[in-house]
């Protein structure tokens, strides 16, 4: 499954997601991720939230997580925090 971007969003198909929108000029807040019940469990909503974490390092970008999954994904993960805002 290939991870696509259109805009402020990452996809796979129409089965998994994760958006965000700009706050400011060196901002992003993640604030949706949704993974389709028949792809959870397979670690999509990670790779998602990587490719988020990627992008905003490409373009020198803090991070604010505020959808649920987001938070408890990078709150103590220590490789993330670099990108925290």
């Amino acid at each position: 499954m290939e991870i696509q971007q259109s805009g402020n969003r990452f996809y796979i198909d129409d089965k998994a997601e994760i958006t965000f929108y700009t706050q400011g000029e060196d901002t992003i807040v993640i604030n949706h991720t949704f993974v389709d019940p028949s792809l959870r469990g397979q670690g999509i909503a990670k790779q998602l939230l990587n490719r988020v974490i990627d992008y905003a390092r490409e373009n020198n970008l803090k991070i604010v997580p505020l959808c649920s999954y987001a938070v408890t994904a990078m709150k103590n993960d220590a490789s993330v925090q670099d990108v925290l805002k």
